[in-house]
């Protein structure tokens, strides 16, 4: 008990120490409408395996499974639908809808930087005989 009426003392101490400046309480200007990181969708129905590839969750062998049951049964109705492909239960299918679209021009281009869009590194990578040998002296 007294040490949550230290930590207590201690917040409210703080927030009072702090002077109040005058553009604290300003508004924010509107810059316009911005779109986030990773904004778009993907058509589920005409996207290749490498768009699919891009969704957050989805791996080569999940986006090959996508276009696997799209070829097998026709095209999807219901986003829902994804729960029928191996792999997909609702959680995945919860995290991918907002990015994800049944008709339409795929747009999403998935966040930048991210781990899909750099080349995996060699882990021993050869050395180049070109090199001029260091002079001894």
């Amino acid at each position: 008990m007294r040490t949550l009426l230290c930590i207590a003392a201690v917040v409210c101490a703080g927030a009072l120490a702090r002077p109040a400046s005058a553009d604290a309480h300003a508004p924010v200007a509107a810059v316009g409408p911005v779109e986030p990181v990773g904004a778009g969708t993907i058509n589920i129905n005409t996207a290749t395996v490498d768009e699919l590839d891009r969704l957050p969750g989805v791996g080569p062998t999940k986006a090959a499974a996508i276009a696997a049951f799209r070829e097998k049964h026709g095209l999807f109705k219901r986003i829902d639908d994804l729960d029928r492909v191996k792999g997909f239960g609702r959680k995945l299918i919860m995290r991918i809808r907002p990015f994800v679209a049944l008709a339409g021009p795929t747009t999403y281009i998935g966040k930048p930087h991210s781990k899909k869009d750099i080349a995996p590194l060699d882990p021993h990578p050869k050395k180049d005989v070109a090199l001029e040998p260091h002079a001894m002296k």
